[in-house]
């Protein structure tokens, strides 16, 4: 018998990824936790300002792809997220898939990067109707190194949720920290990130003169 409270992207996502059950998962947070145990906080910290770093890693089609290249001279959203079983994950998506025909008319990325392999990324994508880039970290390496590991989940070993609003240069707007779900910004936020961006960088934000 199924485990309750998994909707169809979670089945659809667990047939491609070969993933059999054999215990019931995790509640509905999606992670084990002891009881008053703190969020856990990142180890590398995120000043505003910084410039992220230009990583590479494979695509939902397992190609590799820079980080700055993805970004390509536009403002740009880069989301960390658990993955597609987390509840909470899936409810955000569904928020940033009602935002990407904005994006895609504005001169703006997004990025999305967990640690399901590329081919449970392909198939979670697809699933929820997105079409902007989703990167594999399934090695943890870039985790490691951003100090972004989800501690208090010892069964997936996600990333903490996390969204970056970038410069085209990878410098750092806004950082949200959304380990809770009202810490993940909304898309009134990121829409407002970008428009500061993008009045920074654009030369031509007023109506040019005749």
């Amino acid at each position: 018998m199924r485990p309750p409270d998994r909707g169809p992207v979670f089945w659809n996502i667990l047939l491609a990824s070969k993933i059999h059950i054999s215990k019931p998962m995790p509640d509905a947070t999606g992670f084990h936790s002891a009881e008053g145990v703190p969020p856990p906080s990142p180890s590398a910290p995120f000043s505003i300002g910084d410039h992220f770093i230009d990583f590479e890693l494979p695509d939902h089609h397992g190609n590799r792809r820079r980080l700055s290249e993805l970004v390509g001279g536009d403002p740009a959203i880069l989301q960390f997220y658990r993955g597609f079983w987390c509840p909470k994950d899936q409810a955000h998506f569904r928020g940033l898939v009602q935002l990407q025909d904005q994006v895609e008319v504005a001169y703006t990325r997004m990025i999305s990067v967990s640690v399901d392999p590329p081919e449970v990324e392909a198939a979670f994508r697809a699933g929820i109707g997105a079409r902007w880039t989703f990167l594999s970290d399934d090695g943890r390496e870039l985790q490691a190194q951003l100090g972004l590991l989800e501690t208090t989940d010892t069964v997936h070993r996600p990333y903490v949720p996390t969204v970056f609003t970038l410069f085209p240069d990878l410098k750092i707007h806004s950082a949200y920290n959304g380990y809770w779900f009202w810490g993940r910004p909304s898309n009134a936020e990121l829409a407002a990130d970008l428009r500061a961006i993008t009045r920074a960088i654009r030369a031509d934000w007023e109506v040019p003169a005749r």
